[in-house]
């Protein structure tokens, strides 16, 4: 984003510093006289503030104000014009406790940052609009969140986020892309009509690839398969395909992409057309595109490159499985050279460089462990993806035009594989860990499958750290964790027992601290056993040992044994076990390893 914030006191210097560290603003300001610039060894910036707006209004597309509502509507004023092509504005007071979306809650997607931002400061979001208020979906901007860009004029959709203002009934026709979005609780509001249906067109909005409607959505369905001479321009190949997208009636808004054969790898006016409006290229060699079936083999290119087809081929094979060839081949020339054109219509839509996955832990139990890191986060994504008990527990935080996607506990692989598969078609997502993810959780296994996509097609990603039961547990019992130690799963599932019992007599050796996690269950029920044995062996019987049941729940416990005392019988697969070491003490229910500092 191309992002500004101004803060209209020396007060707001700390505010500004934490948002220059977000993906929304790119340069700080405060208000005041370029002379007084105190601010040299800083990023901060002293300038008055329509200074500021006069250089930067026509390029920016985000504008927050720390401070006064009234000091940066006065501000602002004289630049606004009109709702489509006016930045995002949204205002904070100096203690970050109120954010105020101001304007560009649908265009500018300013209501969905300042829920980012309220969750990240933990502050709480003021907002005045009607779609807040009775969980309408936002018409004129929801298709941002599932990968798709808007056509039609700006004054009908306004008309139609009026009648929806007014409860009147609005219909929607899909023919393409993700519908997802239906089954969130603002999508479930929306009366759908299939394609052969005429309904009320003053009240209906379209998702599709054509552009024949007043309101379209248009998802990156489309692959245009490309063939051209030798050195065709880039202003040649926009021309052409320009004109077959126009007498076909369909959208360049709901281009997926270009193929074409790999010898066109260094192919210059192809290159360009695809840097310039940010299109992948796929790459085909001449064996993959000879075995597509297609309606317009040519010999000649048989002949001359090795595959009877290249514009129809490659294009088919770019959409993948269930695909539809909607153009064939169709041959542009003039003096200056001459362009192949075909297009094909995915079942699935492909847009990675708008998609991310956010690996998000939840905390042990309690929303009031999640961090504002992933609240933020979770603000952020329109699709949440966890078993089904972790989403229970954070769902007070769901908007109603977020969708959750729910599975069983062990779906693990099938939940990666799902939210990979929704950030490749440009949506944001969600995926949640109990916990922390990156111990025993979903991280792993999600980076190790983004490992196996190409680098410059991989969604972006991030992992958000969250507080495991483990730290939790500790807490909960004073401070055993206070020197070194180390977590070890008693699951063997995954991993060999020969395996883990080197891990625990390492642990021994070096007298850790021992956590254990997932100790036992109905179908593991000897490994606790085993592991407590290996440890008697090396620690004293009077070793202290807590039982930490539930943690972070309404129903979690904490008990004291130790190794001679523990109750194998008593502990499950919602245990966790913390083992001292040889320095651990517990006094008067102070479960406490020493650090050293009183020795000092």
């Amino acid at each position: 984003m191309k992002g500004i914030a101004i803060g209209l006191s020396n007060n707001s210097k700390e505010i500004l510093k934490r948002l220059q560290k977000t993906e929304f603003i790119k340069d700080i300001y405060i208000a005041g006289s370029s002379k007084d610039n105190g601010e040299e060894n800083e990023l901060i910036q002293v300038q008055k503030p329509r200074e500021i707006l006069l250089k930067k209004w026509p390029e920016i597309d985000l504008i927050i104000f720390i401070g006064s509502i009234a000091a940066s509507i006065r501000i602002i004023n004289s630049f606004l014009t009109s709702k489509d092509q006016d930045p995002g504005v949204i205002v904070i007071d100096n203690k970050c406790s109120k954010i105020v979306p101001l304007i560009g809650l649908h265009q500018s997607n300013a209501q969905n940052i300042a829920f980012q931002i309220a969750n990240l400061f933990g502050g709480e979001i003021i907002e005045t609009n009607n779609s807040n208020d009775q969980s309408f979906l936002n018409l004129d901007e929801f298709g941002n969140q599932w990968g798709w860009k808007r056509s039609g004029n700006i004054k009908d959709w306004s008309k139609l986020v009026i009648k929806q203002a007014k409860k009147e009934e609005i219909f929607c026709k899909q023919v393409s892309g993700n519908n997802l979005w239906k089954t969130s609780e603002s999508g479930e509001i929306i009366n759908q009509i299939n394609e052969k249906e005429t309904k009320k067109p003053d009240s209906t909005f379209h998702v599709s690839i054509f552009e024949n409607n007043k309101r379209n959505w248009h998802p990156p369905v489309l692959w245009v398969g490309l063939g051209c001479e030798r050195n065709t321009s880039k202003d040649l190949i926009a021309n052409f395909l320009k004109e077959i997208f126009k007498s076909s009636n369909l959208s360049h808004h709901s281009i997926a992409g270009f193929a074409t054969i790999d010898i066109k790898e260094d192919e210059k006016g192809i290159l360009e057309l695809a840097e310039e409006n940010n299109f992948p290229i796929k790459f085909f060699s001449k064996e993959d595109l000879s075995k597509i079936i297609v309606p317009n083999p040519s010999n000649v290119v048989q002949k001359e490159i090795g595959t009877p087809s290249v514009a129809e081929a490659s294009c088919l094979l770019a959409a993948g499985e269930e695909s539809k060839l909607l153009k064939e081949k169709k041959i542009f020339k003039n003096q200056s050279g001459a362009v192949t054109i075909a297009i094909a219509e995915s079942k699935n839509q492909y847009y990675p460089t708008n998609g991310e996955i956010h690996i998000i832990g939840s905390g042990p139990g309690d929303i009031s462990f999640l961090t504002n890191n992933s609240r933020k986060a979770l603000s952020r994504c329109t699709v949440w993806i966890g078993y089904k008990m972790y989403l229970d527990l954070i769902k007070p935080l769901k908007r109603s035009d977020q969708v959750l996607i729910e599975s069983k506990l062990t779906q693990e692989k099938e939940r990666c594989i799902k939210a990979i598969k929704l950030a490749e078609e440009g949506i944001k997502v969600a995926l949640i860990s109990s916990g922390e993810s990156g111990f025993y959780g979903m991280a792993g296994l999600l980076l190790e499958l983004l490992q196996k996509i190409k680098k410059e097609w991989r969604p972006y990603f991030e992992v958000h750290p969250g507080i495991s039961s483990v730290q939790l547990a500790a807490a909960l019992s004073g401070a055993p964790l206070m020197n070194d130690f180390c977590s070890i799963s008693l699951s063997d599932k995954l991993t060999p027992w020969s395996l883990i019992e080197k891990k625990i007599e390492g642990a021994l050796l070096g007298d850790f601290v021992i956590a254990l996690f997932n100790p036992q269950s109905i179908e593991r029920n000897w490994q606790l056993k085993s592991a407590l044995d290996l440890c008697l062996k090396s620690r004293q019987g009077d070793t202290p040992v807590l039982i930490a049941r539930q943690v972070g729940r309404a129903n979690q416990s904490k008990k004291f044994f130790t190794l001679n005392t523990l109750p194998i019988k008593e502990i499950d697969m919602l245990s966790i076990i913390i083992i001292g070491n040889s320095q651990t003490t517990l006094v008067d229910d102070i479960f406490l390893t020493p650090r050293g500092y009183l020795q000092n």
